[in-house]
């Protein structure tokens, strides 16, 4: 869940993260508008590589803060990758020193799965597009949780 102490930048772009051990999704919106967007996948196991790209990304776009997903079985407790999530959220907090929110992604994953069979997209052809509509899912989440 978003967390509710944090306060919402008023404008500028955001970065939106469903994060894997080995694929990480982007996302970007907007929070004037309040809308997400699939942006791309990091394909990479190796932690300097992923933040790297990372690097490139926010270089780029200029976020104003970052949202991560954080998985957790459907009855809400956390499972190992939970961890690794909270781990990961603190290291982009602490590398590129913006706000990180985490946000509930249960169910992410199915949602961009429906969304993309939805669209035309089936089978095999999901996984390169994947994991970066299921974080456009979470940052959609994160925006339509507060009212802008």
């Amino acid at each position: 869940m978003p967390d509710p102490l944090r306060q919402v930048p008023n404008q500028g772009c955001v970065l939106g993260f469903d994060f894997g051990e080995r694929r990480i999704g982007v996302a970007i919106g907007e929070t004037l508008l309040g809308i997400a967007h699939p942006l791309t996948t990091i394909d990479s196991e190796a932690n300097s590589q992923r933040f790297e790209l990372i690097s490139a990304l926010i270089t780029e776009w200029q976020p104003v803060m970052l949202v991560v997903g954080l998985p957790s079985y459907l009855n809400g407790e956390e499972h190992a990758l939970s961890l690794l999530c909270r781990k990961f959220a603190r290291r982009l907090e602490g590398r590129f020193s913006l706000p990180v929110t985490l946000v509930d992604e249960r169910l992410s994953s199915a949602e961009a799965s429906q969304s993309l069979r939805e669209s035309g997209v089936t089978g095999r052809k999901q996984k390169p597009m994947l994991d970066q509509v299921a974080a456009q899912v979470i940052l959609q989440s994160y925006f339509d949780g507060y009212a802008l």
